[in-house]
């Protein structure tokens, strides 16, 4: 199989298609990243102070840009989410393998961002499906980690049905900050 950064695969059933992120998405996105019930669910540990709020299309060119630029340095992979019942992209999965001294190394490290109307357990059991069991390969890792705030229930229930445990390990950010509200999965 090709690196994920050589060629990025896209995954599909009935109600969604994850794919490349394309500047195309931009309107889509905008209603995503500009949905103020959907941004506290947004990861933003370790990102520099970015909250994921972005309300301009100017803002949001410059998140998509900058997801394809880390891509091509073989950062991060950052899909859209296509509902394709409506034909649009209501959110988007970043993934990347993260090395460390701390309880995360050798890890797929997941952040699901979703417009809020999309947060249910319904959909967010049928995104993930699409991808988990492809990540240990696609990322060459022996856990998979995310976030779920307290707050996040249906993300919740979604993340212990899949195997998913919570834990009480921070992960710990490239300045020495502690991150807390983990899952894991190992292979």
């Amino acid at each position: 199989m090709d690196s994920v950064y050589v060629s990025c695969p896209e995954f599909e059933n009935e109600r969604f298609n994850l794919r490349f992120i394309s500047i195309n998405d931009c309107d889509d996105l905008l209603k995503v990243y500009s949905d103020k019930k959907a941004v506290p669910f947004f990861n933003s540990d370790n990102c520099n102070g970015d909250n994921f709020y972005y309300n301009t299309h100017e803002r949001m060119e410059q998140a998509i840009d900058y997801w394809k630029f880390e891509y091509n340095r073989k950062g991060f992979v950052r899909w859209s989410i296509v509902d394709k019942r409506e034909s649009i992209v209501i959110g988007t999965i970043e993934l990347f393998h993260r090395d460390s001294k701390d309880y995360f190394n050798d890890c797929g490290l997941l952040r699901l961002d979703l417009r809020s109307d999309y947060e249910t357990k319904t959909y967010i059991i049928d995104i993930l499906k699409l991808i988990i069991d492809e990540i240990y390969q696609l990322f060459k890792c022996n856990i998979i980690a995310t976030k779920a705030p307290s707050f996040a229930n249906e993300r919740i229930k979604v993340l212990e049905e899949l195997g998913f445990l919570s834990t009480e390990n921070k992960l710990i950010g490239h300045d020495g900050r502690e991150y807390s509200s983990y899952y894991f999965k190992k292979r």
